[in-house]
């Protein structure tokens, strides 16, 4: 990675855009504060944020004012902003994910979706503590990299075995095909 002050820009795609990567989004955005600035946007969005999702990031203290379901075609427009990564957190996502300009690289870190959760009220809400949990174990290992001091393939090597993880989906497990 080129040595700089500037915060690198990291991407969280999903196909919703309204639990797991907006969920990552906001880890990243706490835990990376100075040094990464996130984002997050799906391939079909769903509009807005699930419920639960929003429930959970407000029960841990997180501001949900500015989080809303978006396409990634925003993100591939001239002046947004340049990724230094791109993760995708569903298969999904994976499966499509369009190349984005400037080369970042992306590693797949796909987790099963909660929002797919079926049950009790308890139940669902462990669902999306568990994603949060696995997202928070993967941002925490990224943003413990020595970004500067590694070179790219040695980076990217790390990022994608970020990405297997525990409960890591089967294609993530499996080393899927750089996915931007």
């Amino acid at each position: 990675m080129a040595e700089t002050d500037e915060p690198l820009n990291v991407l969280f795609l999903c196909t919703g855009n309204s639990a797991r990567s907006i969920i990552a989004e906001a880890i990243l955005n706490r835990a990376g504060a100075g040094r990464f600035r996130a984002y997050s946007a799906g391939s079909q969005p769903k509009g807005e944020v699930n419920p639960h999702a929003i429930q959970l990031l407000e029960k841990l203290d997180f501001d949900v004012g500015n989080f809303r379901s978006k396409s990634w075609e925003e993100l591939m427009q001239p002046d947004a902003p340049k990724m230094d990564f791109v993760f995708t957190v569903c298969d999904d996502a994976a499966e499509t994910c369009p190349v984005f300009p400037g080369q970042p690289m992306s590693a797949h870190w796909g987790i099963e979706d909660p929002a797919k959760a079926t049950g009790t009220p308890a139940e669902i809400a462990f669902a999306f503590s568990e994603a949060f949990r696995m997202l928070n174990a993967r941002i925490t290992a990224f943003i413990s990299l020595p970004m500067r001091a590694l070179d790219n393939l040695s980076l990217q090597n790390r990022i994608r075995d970020i990405g297997k993880q525990d409960g890591a989906t089967e294609k993530a497990k499996g080393g899927v095909k750089d996915t931007a």
